[in-house]
């Protein structure tokens, strides 16, 4: 008689489960880093603060100050001139593309099947943000309305 058919028995009709495996002292890969959970929660508030950022800059620059026909080099020039605009620009340039990049990450780990490929677009990637994010810093903060 083997075990299968002894465990569905008239005397005894529930199968018999298997004890769990004894946990070995090595934990697993998963729970050795929460890079994965910081990264979800970083697009869960970054996305909140981008929703704000986004609104707040269309609401004020479109139907406050006037609409599109009023933005050109000298209006940008003159928000540039202040720190205040200066900082909710590169705000929200950064948390652009670090959100935008997190989710890009996201989507080459989960759809790139050898991980040669995985790891040549994620350099792609990081080096595209990393010019964007640096290129976009140092227009804000070397912006000259003097230029001729």
């Amino acid at each position: 008689m083997t075990s299968s058919s002894a465990a569905h028995s008239p005397d005894n009709p529930a199968p018999v489960i298997q004890p769990p495996r004894a946990r070995t002292g090595r934990a697993p890969r998963s729970t050795r880093t929460n890079f994965e959970m910081y990264g979800w929660l970083f697009m869960r508030l970054s996305g909140i603060v981008l929703v704000v950022l986004v609104l707040g800059h269309l609401v004020i620059q479109l139907v406050l100050d006037g609409g599109v026909s009023r933005i050109g080099f000298a209006f940008v020039a003159g928000r540039w001139a202040s720190p205040f605009w200066q900082f909710w620009d590169l705000l929200m340039l950064w948390l652009a593309m670090l959100h935008g990049a997190n989710g890009m990450r996201t989507i080459i780990n989960d759809y790139s099947e050898r991980d040669n490929t995985r790891f040549w677009l994620k350099m792609v990637l990081y080096t595209a943000t990393v010019f964007t994010v640096l290129l976009g810093t140092l227009v804000i903060f070397t912006f000259d309305p003097n230029i001729r």
